[in-house]
């Protein structure tokens, strides 16, 4: 039998997807960072499942738009909010008035989150706390709003067996060290901690809270790193699955966590790395 084994990396796209079936059938999903990369891959998941989706994003009023297009052609309410979710005040008003469109929220995906990458010693205080405030603190901030609402709906049995559900867009940096990003790797195991003190204080609530951890994705922030074959083939070095992941592996992985599913998952993160954190450089004994 030949070996299934590829011989070369390719840097061509994964073919695509299964489609959904409608896991979220009358939920209302609210998207952070969602005009572009994974943000955008989750909207699109989820109104292919049947959720009405609220675009978060901060910059590209244009994009944001095409987003909400993409997704109303599946035949679901979607509208764009823009606000920065590091601003209390501005996540507030978000909340407001997706409250006030969509008549509630059922579920948040946390995943707005940028780099400024430095060495330590360069790097500057308003480099750290630039990340440090969209990253984490406005993974706090968004899932709080949230929470008040959940709590105060309460469940909605027709809708799912949990008051709501909170999908933290995490890393394998959250796990894995990552020399020069200091301040992206201190907010991404921030995030861990925020997830599982959140899941532990709100579960006696049937309120879900889980986070997804991507490896390496297709997307814009990170295009550097596998728009040459050279750089491709670096970075699969690191990845035993010997792809790239898309960003519709964790728009998929998000409806599942999103959907009664996945109703026994609580705290839990699910890492989407193609084996990233097995870390392959061991696996000839180093």
């Amino acid at each position: 039998m030949a070996d299934p084994t590829p011989t070369s990396s390719s840097n061509a796209a994964a073919p695509p997807l299964p489609k959904l079936p409608k896991l979220l059938p009358g939920q209302k999903a609210l998207v952070t960072g969602a005009n572009s990369g994974i943000g955008k891959a989750v909207v699109l998941a989820m109104a292919e499942a049947g959720a009405d989706v609220a675009v978060n994003y901060v910059v590209g009023d244009d994009p944001a738009q095409e987003v909400v297009a993409a997704a109303q052609a599946f035949g679901v309410k979607a509208k764009a909010y823009k606000a920065d979710v590091s601003d209390e005040g501005q996540v507030k008003a978000m909340y407001a008035a997706m409250v006030a469109d969509f008549g509630t929220i059922d579920v948040l995906v946390a995943n707005a989150g940028l780099q400024r990458d430095a060495a330590i010693d360069d790097m500057t205080l308003a480099q750290w706390n630039t990340v440090i405030q969209v990253n984490l603190t406005g993974q706090f901030l968004c899932a709080r709003e949230a929470i008040r609402e959940f709590k105060r709906r309460g469940i909605n049995p027709a809708v799912s067996r949990s008051a709501g559900k909170i999908i933290c867009m995490s890393s394998v940096h959250q796990q894995i060290p990552w020399a020069g990003h200091v301040n992206y790797a201190s907010s991404k195991g921030g995030i861990l901690m925020l997830m599982q003190s959140l899941a532990q204080e709100c579960a006696p609530h049937r309120i879900r809270i889980n986070s997804i951890a991507p490896g390496a994705i297709r997307t814009p922030i990170n295009t550097a790193a596998w728009d040459t074959p050279a750089a491709y083939d670096k970075l699969m070095g690191l990845v035993p699955y010997g792809r790239i992941g898309e960003p519709d592996d964790i728009g998929h992985v998000a409806v599942w966590l999103a959907s009664d599913h996945s109703d026994y998952v609580v705290g839990a993160t699910l890492f989407v790395d193609g084996g990233m954190t097995l870390y392959p450089g061991f696996a000839t004994n180093g």
